[in-house]
């Protein structure tokens, strides 16, 4: 069944991606209509653009696709709550519906501009969160090891 747990595993997929890259690993899908239109994954690194979080590579892959800025008939899955920038993003481009599956408590939007976001967007949290935060949790404690 095609529902907010099977995109999230798709956002994960791209997640595991961005950080078999070294990036931090968030990643993101948007479905219209029933249909993946964009995936995106962190390219911070690789792009060397503090700007290329996966929110924001998504944002644009779907208005490429469908000719146009606003994403109000859209929903955005991500992995990891967006930060202020990306809850920015999202409310020009009208996200229809954003899902986030881990928590931010350090750099999340709901701590610093709990209202950013377009008040028609609709909010759902935690889907699969456990999997979402231990893929960073992992990330950043490999990190640490690395560091020694």
């Amino acid at each position: 069944m095609l529902d907010d747990t099977y995109f999230m595993k798709q956002a994960l997929i791209e997640a595991q991606k961005a950080g078999e890259r070294g990036e931090v690993p968030v990643g993101a899908v948007i479905v219209c209509k029933g249909r993946v239109i964009a995936r995106a994954h962190n390219l911070t690194e690789t792009l060397n653009d503090v700007t290329a979080h996966a929110e924001m590579q998504a944002i644009t892959a779907a208005a490429n696709v469908l000719g146009g800025k606003y994403l109000n008939e859209c929903t955005l899955y991500v992995t990891v709550e967006p930060c202020v920038m990306c809850a920015g993003a999202i409310a020009w481009a009208q996200v229809g519906k954003l899902v986030f599956g881990a928590d931010d408590e350090k750099r999340g939007y709901q701590k610093y501009a709990a209202q950013a976001l377009h008040p028609k967007t609709e909010v759902v949290k935690g889907i699969l969160s456990e999997e979402c935060a231990v893929l960073m949790k992992e990330f950043f404690a490999a990190k640490r090891r690395a560091k020694g």
